[in-house]
């Protein structure tokens, strides 16, 4: 049993990197290549089954890996850029959020034949872009600088807005609440999540950088440190307030870099 769990683990590792390898040989955006890896690996052919191999601990892994992620990217992100495009930006993690949800939900309804409640879920879900997914095409298909930038400050922030969204959604129905939220409720609970987010991860840089700057870590503990900081503030806010993690490191990618 124990061989079998280190093969799935190790498979998941070889198919991810072959698959961002034959993509870069062959010139096609990664995104599309480990979608495809991943439904062979596992609802068609099931080669792995990550609920049996993760069990409970699936959902908090890659929840941990998305902030990873999230932190890295907000690494990249230079704040004299929203000179430019800042209102850009603001529009599409604000109105843009609204409308795609709107219409996402929509088209659940009319062309899927969802109910109203889960079609609100995919809609919420589908709000999402992520680093992960408009980070390589940006990489593929190269826009201008002032077209890269927006998408690149977009698809990094959308991440804790949309999935605030979703799981607020996801929350109100499981609950059997849904009636009771307003479109300003939602609002409400989305704004207070992404500020916890924006103080704790405001605190976590902080800490980052006396530890670093004051030299109480030798410099080959740094690199590691700061990635325990990282996970460590993550796991602080989302237990103070559920979904507020991903903020928390987007921030803190965000000041560090700055």
């Amino acid at each position: 049993m124990e061989e079998l769990t280190l093969i799935s683990l190790a498979s998941i590792l070889v198919l991810g990197i072959g698959a961002q390898w034959v993509a870069w040989r062959i010139r096609m955006p990664v995104i599309l290549l480990l979608l495809i890896v991943g439904f062979l690996a596992g609802p068609i052919f099931d080669l792995i089954d990550p609920d049996a191999l993760l069990g409970s601990t699936l959902f908090p892994l890659v929840s941990l890996a998305v902030g990873i992620i999230l932190f890295e990217g907000g690494l990249t992100l230079r704040l004299d850029e929203l000179r430019e495009i800042g209102r850009t930006v603001r529009l599409l993690i604000s109105v843009g959020v609204l409308i795609t949800w709107g219409l996402a939900t929509a088209g659940a309804i009319f062309f899927l034949d969802f109910e109203p409640v889960l079609a609100a879920i995919l809609g919420a879900i589908l709000t999402v872009s992520g680093p992960t997914v408009v980070i390589p095409l940006l990489r593929h298909v190269r826009p201008s600088s002032r077209v890269s930038s927006a998408l690149k400050w977009e698809g990094i922030l959308i991440d804790p807005v949309g999935a605030t969204l979703a799981v607020l959604v996801f929350e109100a129905l499981i609950h059997d609440e849904f009636g009771n939220f307003t479109i300003l409720g939602i609002f409400f609970w989305v704004l207070t999540t992404l500020v916890v987010g924006f103080l704790i991860g405001a605190i976590g840089a902080f800490v980052t950088v006396v530890v670093i700057e004051r030299r109480w870590l030798p410099h080959n503990l740094q690199t590691a440190a700061s990635l325990m900081l990282v996970v460590a503030f993550f796991a602080l806010s989302n237990f103070l307030l559920p979904e507020s993690g991903l903020m928390a490191v987007t921030v803190m990618g965000v000041i560090l870099a700055n």
